[in-house]
């Protein structure tokens, strides 16, 4: 796989408490035809694919319908199934209905794929599922430009008007008020009642993970073994959330800058972490100054954390930082059929976004000086500032009511979804759950990390329902 190639795949893997209305109506009951998933790779695995109708509005049950496109890996062993695993990466712009095989090429056990069907979703608004559209550029970012002046600032916000703009223009924009964590959760509800299982067992990965909170705190009772990877704070990913991404960058910096050095023979970076991190700071001011075709200063930075994201691609960054020193560094394409528009659209319509630019300026003038790797982008402004649909009910308040059936599992330098909002959701579910904290760098624990303790105990839990009796730490 080419350089570029990888770089696009490792970055763009890279974002009440009741329900009010009947689960799913239109579920119950439904037939499922089961076939081939277009597009998806190693079909001889048994990956199974269908799509089902579900309410956009569901205080009209009987009114317009959208499709829910979601897949089935079927239980290895059919004697030791215990029922359906329900999976969420996280933040996607395109289909993830081929995540069950994913999870597996990255050592899902064989004592899980005994458990559970695996079964995988495309969110209302993206992928195969019925989607938005906002016509985005190319240059989208999440999070978004780093502002190096105030003017900055004032550019980006123009950039998230424009964005917001092209939602509201769009031929969907009729559906941007109903793509909410809220009707997310009421469709796997639908999905739960269409497989005819009583309850669901969940795998939730960053947005997945608040998305877990949020179907745990609604259907409690519907809920069995429920595993909450890289979890952002209780109110979901609202501003703090974004912000959060310049902290979590400056904890796990440090790694890649001591991995670097130690390579300072084959990449050339500096022989010090102090010299690789003022590497990163000359070449982001050299492509502030004269930008290198589609690179400029602010794509270089979302480049670098997108692939601090995991320690795995360093190699990849310390690659991107020779290109760019010697001028042959590129953006990075998106694949084909790529959109964020599903993910900004759940994202805008969620509590916590200001809409007074003088309020991201103010902002991003502090972050910049206090984390000077990424804060004046991470404090930047989003589309959610101007975003045109009108919020239908509200958000869901995460709770502590219902079964102590939830493991947390949360790296401890995680420039994703930083620390402290895992510790700050664990609070929220109160006795519910049980927080594993991981020392290791990176965004998404389970499988996506090395730490051996955390692998075991999120498996150990899914296959076996042994869970830690208190808050644990796994140690590096």
């Amino acid at each position: 796989m080419s350089l570029s190639r990888r770089i696009r795949v490792l970055a763009v893997a890279v974002l009440a408490a009741v329900t009010g209305f009947p689960a799913t109506a239109a579920a119950t009951g439904t037939t499922l035809t089961w076939g081939p998933c277009a597009g998806v790779p190693e079909p001889t695995q048994g990956l199974q694919c269908t799509s089902m109708s579900v309410p956009l509005d569901y205080a009209r049950p009987t009114g317009q319908q959208i499709t829910l496109a979601f897949s089935r890996l079927p239980a290895a062993d059919p004697a030791k199934r215990r029922g359906v695993l329900l999976l969420n990466p996280g933040s996607q712009g395109d289909s993830q209905l081929s995540l069950p095989l994913q999870l597996i090429a990255l050592g899902l056990p064989q004592s899980v794929r005994d458990t559970y069907d695996l079964v995988a979703f495309d969110p209302r608004g993206a992928g195969n599922s019925t989607r938005v559209t906002c016509d985005l550029p190319v240059t989208f970012m999440i999070p978004p430009a780093y502002a190096v002046t105030n003017a900055d600032v004032d550019k980006q916000a123009g950039v998230a008007r424009q964005n917001a703009q092209g939602c509201a223009a769009a031929p969907s924009a009729p559906l941007l008020p109903h793509i909410t964590v809220r009707n997310v959760a009421r469709d796997l509800d639908g999905i739960r009642a269409a497989l005819g299982e009583r309850k669901v067992s969940f795998l939730g990965y960053s947005f997945g993970a608040f998305l877990g909170a949020t179907y745990a705190t609604m259907y409690p009772w519907r809920t069995d073994r429920f595993v909450l990877d890289s979890s952002t704070g209780p109110n979901g990913l609202d501003y703090t959330w974004s912000r959060r991404f310049a902290p979590g960058l400056e904890k796990h910096f440090p790694d890649f800058a001591a991995w670097a050095a130690s390579q300072n023979a084959t990449y050339g970076l500096g022989d010090t972490p102090e010299a690789v991190k003022a590497k990163y700071f000359e070449l982001a001011a050299k492509l502030d100054q004269t930008p290198i075709e589609t690179v400029d200063g602010a794509t270089f930075r979302w480049i670098n954390e997108a692939l601090t994201q995991s320690d795995a691609t360093f190699p990849l960054l310390a690659q991107v930082y020779q290109q760019a020193a010697d001028g042959t560094i590129t953006r990075p394409p998106l694949p084909p059929g790529f959109d964020f528009s599903g993910l900004l659209s759940i994202v805008c319509n969620m509590d916590g976004w200001p809409t007074d630019v003088e309020v991201y300026r103010r902002a991003v003038d502090h972050d910049r000086a206090a984390y000077p790797l990424l804060g004046a982008a991470a404090a930047n402004v989003w589309a959610c500032a101007f975003w045109p649909a009108r919020k239908t009910e509200p958000q869901v308040r995460i709770g502590d009511y219902g079964p102590s059936n939830i493991l947390m599992v949360q790296n401890l330098r995680d420039n994703g979804t930083d620390y402290p909002g895992g510790v700050e959701m664990r609070r929220a579910l109160g006795d519910r759950a049980r927080l594993v904290s991981v020392d290791q760098g990176g965004h998404r624990a389970y499988l996506f990390g090395t730490n051996a303790c955390a692998n075991a105990t999120v498996a150990r839990y899914l296959a076996d329902g042994v869970r830690p009796a208190a808050d644990t730490a796994c140690p590096a």
